[in-house]
């Protein structure tokens, strides 16, 4: 599939300099912006299609972890929020069961998709993982399953929803909670944000949608599918520097294998 397939070039033209300054402009200033049917329904709906012929394949899993995706600290309480739990259960299938002609793998190399990402990102390159698992991922979330609050330990997210669920399945953030750069965790907010007590930000999007995210400081949770459709969002991971792996520990806790 050809890229003027799968992006829509009149509504999202990747190649022009205003285009990018805009989008860079929005992305700054509110640390999310989606663009949505930024893929077009033919590709998108066979990206769906091979993600669920492939389902068999889908790793299975279901954790608790602390919002921090850190081990516990026994300096705190278990209730504090340093240790507090939530749960995330989900499936994946990695990079290397993606199909070699998969419109997402078309997408994923494209020079001037990675020089528009590079623009808006303020980034000076976007190189692939060394591992042969994390640079394409699609996640899995049937009826019931959620992703828990947590922060990212990277600076930005890049996903595309591939099949948007009935009923529930709504991204939701706050933004600005701690500053891990100078080691301001936001405990506080954690605790009001996890007992209900703070507003948060939701955001429903449909199939098509390409999503930018900044989760390093913001909190950010996928709330349960309530729906029988089951949730298909593609995760297209990359690094500023060339050489990166996903640590081990990391791949056996989210693929159940090194490669």
């Amino acid at each position: 599939m050809k890229l003027r397939d799968i992006i829509d070039f009149n509504t999202f033209p990747i190649d022009d300099a205003e285009f990018r300054a805009a989008c860079k402009k929005e992305f700054d200033h509110t640390g999310v912006f989606l663009m949505p049917r930024f893929v077009q329904k033919q590709a998108i709906d066979a990206v769906r299609d091979e993600g669920l012929a492939n389902k068999e394949k889908v790793f299975k899993s279901t954790k608790q972890h602390n919002v921090y995706l850190t081990h516990k600290d026994e300096s705190f309480p278990d209730d504090h929020a340093r240790n507090r739990l939530v749960t995330s259960s989900k499936g994946c299938i990695t990079d290397d069961l993606m199909p070699q002609n998969s419109a997402l793998r078309t997408l994923y190399n494209a020079p001037v998709f990675r020089s528009f990402l590079c623009d808006v990102l303020g980034e000076e390159a976007m190189h692939e993982y060394a591992d042969p698992l994390s640079s394409i991922n699609l996640h899995f979330a049937e009826k019931g399953e959620e992703l828990g609050w947590h922060f990212d330990n990277s600076s930005f997210a890049i996903t595309l929803m591939v099949q948007a669920p009935e009923k529930g399945g709504t991204f939701e953030y706050v933004n600005a909670v701690r500053d891990a750069d100078v080691g301001e965790m936001g405990f506080d907010k954690v605790d009001e944000i996890l007992d209900g007590k703070k507003p948060v930000e939701a955001v429903s999007v449909e199939a098509g949608t390409l999503v930018f995210f900044r989760g390093r400081n913001s909190i950010h949770r996928v709330a349960p599918n309530e729906g029988d459709l089951t949730r298909i969002l593609a995760v297209l991971a990359y690094n500023a520097e060339p050489g990166i792996e996903l640590s081990e520990a990391a791949r056996m806790t989210f693929y159940g294998r090194l490669n």
